[in-house]
């Protein structure tokens, strides 16, 4: 676990403020007045503890349900079940398949981030009209926003805390990208240029451009007339310059490198602040800030107790794992170019146990029951049905490749599961490779010093001419794997209706419909917000 300073100064100030569901619901105070106010308590301290809970909200969306969404929705991850055992009423399944349903476990967080809009209205109306005072708090709410639109299309633009009976219908998608446009636009020069300890996880200039990037990236997908008109192969996108633009200032703001930290390393039960890789990232610490429970799915399923363990610790994990989420053996194959470090993320094949130092293999082999434990790429189900189940026993437990990214101790999982590994939501290698991608789609030159920065400093082959939309394409597969990004490339590179196990057309259960780009919004949500309607096709 890590000692986090900002973690402890937070909680000492934190301010309680309750999320609701329901958007038409005040969020109500036993107080009339800031009880803050006039106590002699510096404003910016003030400041800097009402908005700790809006800065840390999502830690548990993001640390699994979030994750699970976005990860099984791509071709990263598929779901396994084990004799029904991690069916869980299809959750993991159907994200897989693309047949996502409204009662979905793993899609809820709808009204999390909603509540996390509210608690960065409610600090707002306390913070007066200085734009340097308020601008991280509506970065916030820009951020809040920008996942329900990436995600679910049409989203409420909520600009305040409703009044008691007032509706907030959802705005449409366009509408909704144009405003996160003007409001980051308009902040961007408001907020801190500082990188430091004291702004790890909380919202500066680099973070609101990094946003606004990703936005103007995906300008087509997000203004499309729906989301299944947008078409890779003919989108025009207005906005590769101003992509550029952002891309550009981060750039040339010399804050950030790809290197200070090795690319295992980026990822581990240890890294922090110093990873100058990271622009923004929701830190997490075992006991102080919970949530994070990436390796839970993707360790083997018997690990616990198991001595040695792959992650070669002196001891032993007390808490069981799922080993429910394997790579796809599609996905699996972009991990072969020679010397790439990135090629450490996935257990494939032999398996070794990793140094929990180095993060890499040793020359000692994994076993499991008496038996040299080897992951196979392919995945073979006991019956070919939506339950994606290949049974229970050792074999079963080998079939597809692991992530071993989000590297774990006991120290922190033996903690109900919990890890310490920050989790990074922009970097600085996205702004290289997006700005790669914004002059390969220009048909202008330069992508290839910026894609050869990403593989020099991975350790991969270095390519000699400039890079295919397909190279950029690949290479943010593996840069990225396994952080979220995979769903949101594969719309906008033209190939979320592409076949991976085990979303094949030979199986009348996997859905290709173009409308299931975004997720349906939870039945609970729809119920308390009369006048919204259910994505179309769900």
């Amino acid at each position: 676990m890590k000692l986090n300073k900002l973690i402890l100064s937070a909680g000492l100030f934190a301010v309680a403020l309750s999320g609701c569901t329901d958007l038409n619901v005040n969020v109500d105070s036993q107080y009339t007045q800031d009880p803050s106010e006039n106590s002699g308590i510096d404003k910016t301290v003030i400041v800097e503890a009402k908005m700790a809970d809006v800065y840390y909200h999502l830690a548990g969306t993001l640390g699994r349900r979030y994750m699970e969404a976005q990860c099984l929705a791509s071709d990263e991850f598929t779901a396994l079940a084990f004799d029904g055992g991690y069916y869980d009423d299809g959750t993991y399944a159907h994200q897989a398949l693309h047949t996502s349903s409204a009662t979905d476990a793993s899609l809820d967080w709808y009204d999390d981030v909603t509540a996390g809009i509210t608690k960065a209205n409610t600090v707002l109306e306390s913070l007066g009209t200085d734009p340097k005072m308020t601008a991280p708090a509506r970065a916030m709410r820009a951020y809040f926003t920008w996942i329900l639109m990436d995600s679910f299309g049409d989203a409420p633009i909520i600009k305040s805390v409703p009044a008691e009976g007032e509706v907030v219908l959802r705005s449409p998608r366009k509408k909704v990208a144009e405003w996160l446009e003007e409001e980051l636009t308009d902040i961007i020069p408001s907020l801190t240029e500082d990188v430091t300890e004291n702004t790890y996880g909380k919202p500066t200039r680099w973070m609101a451009e990094a946003l606004l990037a990703k936005i103007y990236i995906n300008w087509p997908v997000y203004t499309a007339a729906s989301v299944d008109q947008y078409d890779a192969a003919t989108a025009q996108n207005e906005k590769l310059d101003d992509c550029i633009a952002l891309c550009d200032d981060i750039i040339k703001a010399g804050k950030f490198n790809l290197g200070s930290v090795d690319y295992l390393h980026k990822f581990s039960y240890d890294n922090s602040w110093k990873v100058e890789d990271f622009i923004y990232v929701m830190p997490y610490d075992a006991i102080d800030r919970q949530g994070m429970q990436y390796a839970r799915p993707r360790t083997f399923k018997d690990m616990k107790k198991l001595m040695p363990n792959v992650y070669g610790s002196s001891d032993a994990f007390t808490q069981s794992f799922g080993g429910n989420m394997v790579v796809t053996p599609e996905f699996a194959k972009l991990f072969s170019l020679k010397d790439d470090i990135r090629n450490y993320c996935i257990l494939r094949g032999d398996v070794y146990i990793r140094d929990p130092k180095t993060l890499k293999p040793t020359a000692e082999r994994f076993v499991y029951k008496d038996n040299p434990v080897h992951f196979s790429d392919d995945i073979t189900l006991v019956k070919e049905d939506n339950t994606i189940d290949v049974g229970n026993n050792a074999t079963a437990y080998q079939q597809g490749a692991h992530s071993i990214k989000w590297f774990i101790v006991p120290e922190d999982y033996n903690n109900g599961r919990n890890q310490s590994n920050d989790l990074p939501i922009f970097r600085y290698a996205d702004i290289l490779l997006m700005k790669a991608e914004a002059l390969t789609r220009q048909g202008s030159t330069g992508a290839k010093d910026l894609f050869n920065q990403i593989r020099s400093y991975a350790g991969a082959p270095i390519i000699n001419d400039e890079p295919t939309l397909n190279d950029i394409y690949e290479e943010r597969g593996r840069e990225f794997f396994d952080e979220n990004w995979r769903r949101n490339d594969m719309i906008r590179f033209g190939h979320f209706e592409d076949e991976f196990f085990p979303h094949y057309k030979k199986y009348d259960y996997a859905s290709f419909d173009k409308r299931h780009r975004i997720f349906p919004v939870k039945q609970s949500v729809l119920d308390l917000n009369p006048g919204w309607e259910q994505n179309p096709g769900y």
